[in-house]
Parts: C-alpha cells; sequence; structure tokens
C-alpha cells in the first residue's frame, strides 16, 4: 500500500514539475528476478527510477543504512520496500537480504556507484552489483537517468536491454577481485551506452 501510494505520488510530481520522460519500456522483462542499476546523480533517483517501471513491478532499493536511523522514516522505507546497506564495508547482511529477494522472485535496485555522483558524471562501480548478478545468475536491467533535474525541464530515463553476466572464474582472491572490478565496468558500460551525447547529467 505504501509503495503504491509512494509511486502515483512521485510520478505525478516527477510528471508535472520535471516534465519527466521513459524511454525502452520495450525492453522491461517480464515481472521475474532481475536487479535493476541505474547511475545516481540525484536524491530523487529511487524515485525517478521506481515510476519508471510499472506500478506492479516493485523495485526493492538497496540504500545507504543512514537513512533507516529515523524510526518513522525507517519503518516507511521498509514498506517500500527499501532494505539498508553499509557502504564503508562489506555488508554481507545486505547482499544476503538482496539474494533472499532475488530467489523469492523480486525485484532488487542497485546504484553500483555507491553513492550519488557530485559532478553528474558516472564513476567507477563497486564490485557489488556484479557480484549479486553473477551469484544469483538474475538479468541485470541497465536504466540511464539523463537530468537535469531542474523544474520543467524534461528529465529523461532509458531503460536499456537485459544481459547476464558470466560466472566467475579464478584461482585466488586477486584474480576474483579482477573479474569483479571488470564486470562492474561493464555493468556501467551498459548504462552509459543508453544516454545519447546531448544528455545533461547536472542535478
Amino acid at each position: 500500500m505504501i509503495y503504491k501510494f509512494g509511486y502515483l505520488v512521485f510520478l505525478i510530481y516527477l510528471k508535472i514539475f520535471f516534465r519527466r520522460k521513459v524511454y525502452g519500456r520495450s525492453n522491461l522483462p517480464g515481472r521475474k528476478a532481475f536487479i535493476v542499476c541505474s547511475n545516481h546523480i540525484c536524491w530523487r533517483d529511487p524515485t525517478a527510477v521506481g515510476t519508471a517501471l510499472p506500478i506492479d513491478y516493485k523495485i526493492h532499493f538497496m540504500a545507504k543504512n543512514d537513512l533507516f536511523k529515523n524510526a518513522l522514516f525507517s519503518y516507511l522505507l521498509k514498506k517500500a520496500g527499501a532494505f539498508p546497506v553499509n557502504r564503508n564495508e562489506a555488508d554481507f547482511g545486505a547482499i544476503k537480504k538482496a539474494y533472499q529477494l532475488l530467489k523469492e522472485g523480486k525485484i532488487v535496485g542497485m546504484f553500483p556507484e555507491g553513492t550519488r555522483s557530485i559532478d553528474g558524471l558516472m564513476h567507477k562501480a563497486y564490485g557489488g552489483a556484479a557480484l549479486i548478478a553473477v551469484r544469483s545468475g538474475v538479468p541485470v536491467l541497465p536504466v540511464a537517468i539523463a537530468g537535469p533535474y531542474r523544474l520543467f525541464k524534461p528529465l529523461r530515463i532509458y531503460i536499456g536491454p537485459p544481459f547476464v553476466l558470466p560466472p566467475l572464474v579464478y584461482n585466488n582472491k586477486f584474480e576474483k577481485k579482477k573479474q569483479l572490478e571488470e564486470l562492474s565496468a561493464e555493468i556501467m558500460d551498459h548504462i552509459k551506452r543508453l544516454v545519447p551525447e546531448d544528455a545533461q547529467f547536472y542535478h
């Protein structure tokens, strides 16, 4: 109920004040487990990505644990499907939660860069999204948010074709780390390729 209410509120808000437009909805997979991976340029991004998909495609976003410190806000976030992650360390609890959701056939939302881009450009991704995608075997749905987030300026969201990352094959921790870095870069490349040259990423 809270997810659907928030979805409708932010859908109206983004359409009226930011003239939000979505491209590539034909690329959406069926309503089965997959990971939505997007660039991150503004605090509004989860609402922009969430409302870019149909309302029955409920996304369970991985969100920084600081957002869950307030009891009321934490309650609302969890009811909306979000779950906390500690970005300062390898949060195995958050990874386990993501696996569980995907195993249940649900959709997980992640921002591979880990935090908002200050300059609006796309940056190197952490290995979390790639690790979860590889180990779960589910497709990754790339989504690119092209701004600007400016009143009455078109906010454009591009949805690309889903893809599956290859399995990890390694003999030691160094090889594993290198492969995760390469797969993380591949995720970001899929996102980058969605953006037209004239797009603006500024807040």
